[in-house]
């Protein structure tokens, strides 16, 4: 007993091999001699590479002069920079030797003035960093430049920083909070 479905499945399989069989035979060699036609049309233009440019190796003039990793060179530094100088113990000595308020874990930029008040006849800036508010006060230290407050106004809170210059020596310099207004 054979299935009917079966077979009539296995005769449709076959020929549809047998139609797929009898399409290649002519298509195949128009296909190919049209491919052969378009190769000998065509001409292919590469332009030679340029020949590589000749190395001329420069010579070293610089052996007379000091070597910036020296040994001597890396102790002098060493040395000077352990020796501290009469005008950076005098910025940077007290500051140092104090401990640390909270708002010196932030840099400057990352704090906003939001307003001001005044407690007790002393004015008192109201800072926002990391969307907790702080009360700042004359005296106290703001940032990561050993900031001290040394006014404060309406509209900024002007502060000197402790900062080392392009030589590693310390200097002063000015900072300051402006209000920021919210725009809605």
């Amino acid at each position: 007993m054979i299935r009917l479905p079966r077979l009539a499945g296995q005769v449709a399989l076959l020929a549809a091999t047998a139609w797929l069989a009898a399409c290649t035979g002519s298509d195949q060699d128009e296909l190919q001699q049209w491919m052969a036609e378009r190769r000998s049309q065509v001409r292919t233009k590469v332009t030679p590479l340029s020949a590589p440019k000749q190395f001329v190796p420069q010579a070293y003039t610089q052996e007379a002069s000091v070597d910036p990793f020296s040994q001597q060179r890396l102790a002098s530094v060493l040395r000077q920079d352990a020796a501290p100088s009469a005008t950076n113990s005098g910025l940077i000595g007290p500051e140092l030797a104090r401990r640390k308020e909270p708002l010196e874990a932030y840099p400057l930029d990352s704090m906003t003035m939001v307003g001001s008040l005044r407690r007790a006849g002393a004015p008192v800036a109201l800072v926002r960093v990391d969307n907790l508010l702080y009360q700042v006060r004359v005296g106290e230290h703001l940032g990561q430049n050993y900031g001290k407050v040394t006014k404060i106004d309406e509209a900024e809170v002007i502060l000197r920083e402790i900062v080392q210059d392009g030589s590693g020596e310390w200097i002063e310099r000015a900072a300051s909070l402006q209000l920021q207004e919210k725009v809605k």
